[in-house]
C-alpha cells in the first residue's frame, strides 16, 4: 500500500511540473524510473478516478481534474472557516448559546468550527466528530441537499425500513423551510436549529446551528432561533459566493 502510494505521487509530481503540458509513456518512465509495465498499470487506475487524462490524438498523459476538484473543496473549507468565525461569534453574542459549523463527511457530517455560549450551561461537541447524517439538525440539514439517490442510499443505511419515509419527508420539509430542528437526538436534554450555507453554484457546503439546552428553548423563543440562524447562514453564504 505504501509502495503504490509512493509511485501515485511520484507520477503526479512528474505530471505537474513545468516541464510540459502533457508526457509521453517512455518520457514519463525515464522521469518517474518505473517501467512501462507498471506506468500502464497505475495510469489505467488513475485515469478511472479522473486524476490522470489521456489526450485522445497523441495519447498521452497529463493530471486530471479531480486534483483541482479536491484543491477547491479544500480551499473552500479552509475560507469558510474564517469567513464564518464572525458571524458565529455574533450569533452565538446575540443568542448566548453554542454555535456550530458542519460539513458533510461521506455519509455523515463534522463540525469544523464551534463558538461555545457564554453561559455555565452549554453543549459542546468535539471538532472534528463523524455524525450521521440521519442524526441532528446540522446533519439533516445537508441531508436534505443531497440528490434522491444519495439520500435514499444513507436513509436505508441508517435507518430501519418503518421510519424511512416519514424521515425523507422531513428532509423535503426541512429543504423547503430553510431550516431543521432536532431534540435531543444525539444528545439527551439538548435541541438544535439549523440552517444552510451555500457556496458557488448555490451548492451547500455547510449547515450553521444553534445548539441549547431544550431547558431554555420554550416553544415561544424558537421562532428567535430559526430567524437568526438563518439570517447568519445567509451572510456566510453571501461572502463565499452562494445565495
Amino acid at each position: 500500500m505504501v509502495q503504490s502510494i509512493e509511485r501515485t505521487m511520484k507520477i503526479i509530481r512528474v505530471l505537474i511540473s513545468d516541464e510540459k503540458p502533457a508526457w509521453p509513456i517512455s518520457e514519463l518512465a525515464d522521469a518517474t524510473g518505473l517501467p512501462i509495465s507498471t506506468l500502464h498499470r497505475f495510469l489505467d487506475s488513475m485515469i478511472q478516478f479522473g486524476l490522470v487524462e489521456q489526450e485522445p490524438a497523441t495519447k498521452h498523459y497529463k493530471p486530471g481534474y479531480t486534483w483541482m476538484e479536491i484543491g477547491f473543496i479544500l480551499h473552500e473549507k479552509l475560507n469558510l472557516r474564517a469567513v464564518a468565525r464572525p458571524f458565529m461569534e455574533e450569533l452565538a453574542n446575540e443568542v448566548e448559546e453554542s454555535i456550530f459549523l458542519n460539513v458533510p463527511a461521506g455519509t455523515d457530517s463534522m463540525p469544523i468550527e464551534k463558538v461555545e455560549s457564554p453561559l455555565k450551561i452549554r453543549i459542546d461537541e468535539n471538532l472534528g466528530e463523524r455524525i450521521p447524517l440521519t442524526i441532528g439538525a446540522p446533519s439533516k440539514m445537508i441531508l436534505a441537499h443531497a440528490k434522491a439517490a444519495e439520500i435514499a442510499k444513507v436513509v436505508s443505511a441508517q435507518l430501519p425500513e418503518q421510519r424511512q419515509q416519514a424521515f425523507v419527508e422531513q428532509l423535503a420539509a426541512a429543504k423547503q423551510s430553510g431550516y431543521a430542528i432536532s431534540y435531543g437526538e444525539k444528545t439527551e436534554g439538548t435541541m438544535a436549529v439549523a440552517a444552510p450555507v451555500f457556496g458557488y453554484g448555490n451548492q451547500l457546503v455547510a449547515a450553521l446551528s444553534i445548539n441549547a439546552p431544550i431547558f431554555r428553548v420554550p416553544e415561544e423563543r424558537l421562532p428567535q432561533l430559526i430567524e437568526k440562524v438563518k439570517e447568519k447562514a445567509t451572510a456566510i453564504s453571501a461572502r463565499i459566493g452562494g445565495a
